[in-house]
Parts: structure tokens; C-alpha cells; sequence
């Protein structure tokens, strides 16, 4: 193999057979958190497509922390069953099956956006939401609680409870969602953090929640398996989170035990101002990898084999996470590998259709 590409990479016990990875994204389409049929065919045709990586979109660790009323979640055991024989449809494509644990705080409770914008109210099926203080997202949103101690120490439980229920559900990877504005991105940023205890104030206490989650998953996950986590590398917001905290986080959490860092960006406020283009948080990524000599994975408007390609080998990243572009063609890999001219195996029931030149 001469592309990068198609170069497996090794993490503790797991290897992805390429750098190619389904990043999670939300499908709005559970009924009390449960997966679906639905589920199963969104990953398992982006298995057969050739990805090496498939992340199941944000899974509630409790029914709060939904972003919407139909959301996966994994706070209850009746969700494993289902979550199970899609993991195991994943592992008979040569695939690895991942999951990532989320709580939405102040960004819960609102509408898909195909049902409406912005809250559900109580009487539609809303429920009141949580945070690190009680600042809303949007001035037109109601505010949300914020959790006191005994609240944080809950939702770490919640976190680590899920954990287990990942593992046995089959998947290999967790990866903790700490972007995107939601609850661990809340306790994060000064935006959104205002507290005056131990969890507010300077950088060590605004990522202590961050680290309680992170040690009390790690009690339950095996430490041959990959542990993820998702950052925003920056608010796009003056004031707010930003690189270099990011990258001062990054070496905590490196520290920690944290196998690679799934480096996004924005989410927070409404008030963002973000620069739009190909390849826009590669830089996030690249500024990460370098400083920090963690691993890194990188997002953002990723759409073609040759620029997946020129990423890797600038070493700007160690995987490339594809959203909307894996939704537009869930065997991009297969694709990618005959742009590149790399050999690689089909499944069976469609190796008729290989290319051969």
C-alpha cells in the first residue's frame, strides 16, 4: 500500500484496517432511546463501504441529556440488544464499531430539525435542561439548571454506566463528546462557565469535569480498548474557549490516558463566526499534533480521496473523520481506494462490480 490512506493504524489492541472513519452523526429517528432498524442499515452499509471506524451518533447517557426527543440513548440496559446486532453486523465487515457518549446540557430538549426550531416545550415532551451555570443557549430559550455538586456527580456515573453498557453492547471504541456546545463544552468555556467552585474558574477547574468523567469511564472500560474524545478547538467567540486552551487540555488528557483526540470545533454560542471552507479545521487538528504529539483525528468539509490523502501525508492528522460526504456515498472508501489505485478487498456479494482498472 503507497497511500496513507489505506495504511492500518494500530491503537492498543484494536486495528483500523484504513484511516477512513463514519464520524457519529444524530439520525433523530429512536423512540425512547432504542435503536432501530434504522440504525443498523445507516452503519452497517457504511461497514460493508469499506470504513474502518464506525462511530454511532451521540447516545445519551441519560434521557436528559438527549439533544431531542429522538435520540439514541444507552441509559437503560433494554438499549444493549439492539445496539448488539448492529456492533456484530459491523465486526463481520472487517469494521470496528464505536460509540459516542454524549449529554447535550443547556442544547437539549429542542427540535430535530425537520419538526421545528430551537426548545420542545414541557407540554410537547420537553423537559427542563442542565449546565454548568444557568446561562442559555439562545436569549430566547429558557435558561437551564445549573448542576450543583451532587448533580455533576450523577451525571459522571451516568457516563460511566454507559460505558459498560457500550461494552457490552460489542462496541471497541468509546469516544466522550467534549464539543459542539454540549454539557462537557459547557463546563469547558468561559462562556458558558461562570461557576466559583472547583469547577469554574481557571482552565484545571473547568476541565475537572471532563477528567471526573474520563477517570470514572476508565474504571469500567478495558484499557486494551481505544478511548476517544471529541474537543471544539475553539468557540469562534472572543472570550471563549480557544487553541491554546485546547492544546493545554490536550496534554492533560493525553496524560490521562486518551488515545486520540477527535478535533472539531464551534457549537457553543449562537453568536459564532465561523470561516467556511475545504479542509476549513484541518489547521485545529495539525496545531494539536504537533504541540501535543497526541493523535488526532480531523473533520470539516473532507470530501475527496486526494485531499484525505494530502492531509494524512502532511501529517496533519492521523484519521479522517467524514459526516455529510459518507451520508452522500456510504462506500466513499471503496471509491477513495480505486482513485488511488489501491487494491483492496470488496465484500464478496459486490466484488462483481470491483473496478479493474
Amino acid at each position: 500500500m503507497s497511500s496513507r490512506l489505506f495504511t492500518p493504524l494500530t491503537i492498543k489492541s484494536i486495528t483500523f484496517k484504513n484511516r477512513i472513519v463514519v464520524s457519529p452523526m444524530c439520525q433523530y429517528s429512536s423512540v425512547d432511546g432504542f435503536a432501530n432498524d434504522w440504525h443498523l442499515v445507516h452503519l452497517g452499509s457504511r461497514a460493508v463501504g469499506g470504513a474502518a471506524l464506525l462511530i454511532a451518533e451521540a447516545t445519551a447517557v441519560s434521557p436528559e441529556g438527549r439533544i431531542s426527543p429522538e435520540d439514541l440513548g444507552i441509559w437503560k440496559d433494554e438499549h444493549i440488544d439492539k445496539l448488539k446486532q448492529i456492533t456484530t453486523f459491523i465486526e463481520t465487515q472487517g469494521a470496528i464499531p464505536g460509540i459516542q457518549l454524549a449529554h447535550a446540557g443547556r442544547k437539549a430538549s429542542t427540535f430535530p430539525a425537520w419538526k421545528g426550531r430551537g426548545q420542545v416545550p414541557l407540554y410537547q415532551g420537553g423537559w427542563q435542561t442542565l449546565s454548568a451555570s444557568a446561562i442559555p443557549f439562545h436569549e430566547r430559550e429558557d435558561a437551564p439548571l445549573s448542576l450543583d455538586t451532587a448533580g455533576i456527580q450523577k451525571v459522571v456515573s451516568d457516563f460511566a454506566k454507559a460505558a459498560e453498557r457500550a461494552l457490552k453492547a460489542g462496541f471497541k471504541v468509546i469516544e466522550l463528546h467534549a464539543a459542539h456546545g454540549y454539557l462537557i463544552h459547557q463546563f469547558l468555556s468561559p462562556l458558558s462557565n461562570v461557576r466559583t467552585d472547583e469547577y469554574g474558574g481557571n482552565l484545571e477547574n473547568r476541565a475537572r469535569f471532563l477528567i471526573e468523567i474520563i477517570d470514572a469511564v476508565q474504571k469500567v472500560w478495558p484499557a486494551d480498548l481505544p478511548l476517544f474524545v471529541r474537543l471544539s478547538a475553539t468557540d469562534w467567540a472572543e472570550n471563549g474557549w480557544d487553541e491554546e486552551q485546547s492544546v493545554a487540555l490536550v496534554k492533560l488528557l493525553k496524560n490521562k490516558g486518551v488515545d486520540l483526540i477527535d478535533v472539531s470545533s464551534g457549537g457553543l454560542v449562537a453568536h459564532q463566526k465561523i470561516t467556511i471552507g475545504p479542509s476549513y479545521q484541518v489547521p485545529f487538528s495539525a496545531k494539536i499534533k504537533k504541540e501535543t504529539g497526541a493523535l488526532t483525528g480531523t473533520v470539516g468539509l473532507i470530501t475527496e480521496a486526494r485531499q484525505s490523502e494530502e492531509i494524512l501525508q502532511n501529517e496533519d492528522a492521523d484519521l479522517i473523520i467524514m459526516a455529510r460526504e459518507m451520508l452522500r456515498d456510504p462506500y466513499f472508501p471503496l471509491h477513495a481506494a480505486h482513485e488511488l489505485g489501491e487494491d483492496i478487498s470488496w465484500p464478496i456479494q459486490y466484488d462483481r462490480a470491483k473496478p479493474t482498472n
